[in-house]
């Protein structure tokens, strides 16, 4: 690995928390001559910060650094990544939310990581994006993101009938429930595993599409695979539909319009440690595996 000369910082500025830590990390980076770059949110949310830092104005800025260093929960994360889009450059996640499954550092060895960081010890795993293609009312628009893509009814409390094909040719099922989602790998341990979606380890090239809370015990979610085009339309529906990227990005849309979902052609680098275990993560953060207590 090369030795690592600049990185960005991307925070939630919202979050107290965020703003103890910063002035920490930056004390750390003038100690090993490695330079921190800020986004403009961080700088304008509190102008008192050392503004002798440069600023990262754009995607071109971002394309210059050797990593993203992020600050906040899976949400904050999730923004970066899709800012990030097609550049190499990888993320590296400080978890400062409340469950966080992407931040792969926590508080307590945050600098014992960017030590291994910025000595070149780490690898970066690839995780795999998702791209929607919308067609709207003769408009058509592209969402790509990380974790998922989900469409409800835009009235609320009102049950959602939509349905899906794969490659085209192929009908899955008309589903009536409270709502859609199509998840990747990462996605699978976000919403779909709250409406009863399998939890995909990211290595599974594969898409996952979870009906929210079916009117039908025969409806569950299906796993796919990542080379196929999900395409979801709504036939029978009168009202807007609410199309929602990475549970962030809202749009509304004409009951008309088609959706498919297919994998993007680039991917997000995500910075891990030899030492990261998946499975412990699961086990740590979800209990996974573990029996009640009676």
């Amino acid at each position: 690995m090369i030795q690592t000369k600049t990185f960005g910082i991307w925070g939630n500025t919202e979050k107290n928390i965020f703003w103890e830590t910063l002035p920490k990390i930056l004390d750390w980076s003038r100690k090993k001559g490695i330079t921190a770059h800020l986004t403009e949110r961080i700088l304008s949310s509190d102008p008192g910060t050392d503004s002798d830092h440069p600023i990262i104005h754009s995607k071109e800025d971002i394309d210059k650094l050797d990593f993203m260093l992020v600050l906040g929960g899976d949400g904050t994360f999730l923004s970066c990544a899709r800012a990030i889009e097609d550049l190499t450059t990888p993320i590296l996640g400080i978890h400062l939310g409340d469950l966080g499954f992407l931040a792969k550092v926590t508080l307590e060895d945050i600098f014992q990581r960017l030590d291994q960081v910025s000595d070149g010890n780490y690898a970066v795993e690839q995780r795999a994006m998702a791209q929607a293609t919308i067609h709207n009312n003769g408009n058509v628009k592209t969402y790509t993101g990380l974790n998922d893509f989900v469409v409800k009814n835009g009235k609320s409390h009102r049950m959602l009938t939509c349905r899906v094909h794969v490659n085209d040719h192929f009908l899955v099922s008309t589903y009536k429930s409270d709502g859609l989602i199509v998840a990747t790998p990462t996605g699978s341990t976000a919403y779909s595993l709250s409406c009863g979606g399998p939890i995909i380890t990211p290595d599974v090239d594969s898409f996952v599409v979870t009906p929210i809370s079916p009117h039908s015990l025969t409806s569950r979610p299906l796993v796919v695979s990542a080379n196929s085009t999900v395409r979801i339309d709504f036939p029978e529906e009168e009202n807007n539909i609410i199309f929602t990227t990475d549970g962030q990005i809202h749009e509304s849309l004409d009951p008309a319009c088609t959706i498919e979902i297919t994998r993007a052609d680039y991917e997000i680098g995500l910075i891990d440690f030899i030492d990261n275990d998946y499975f412990q993560t699961l086990r740590t953060k979800m209990d996974w595996g573990r029996r009640g207590e009676g």
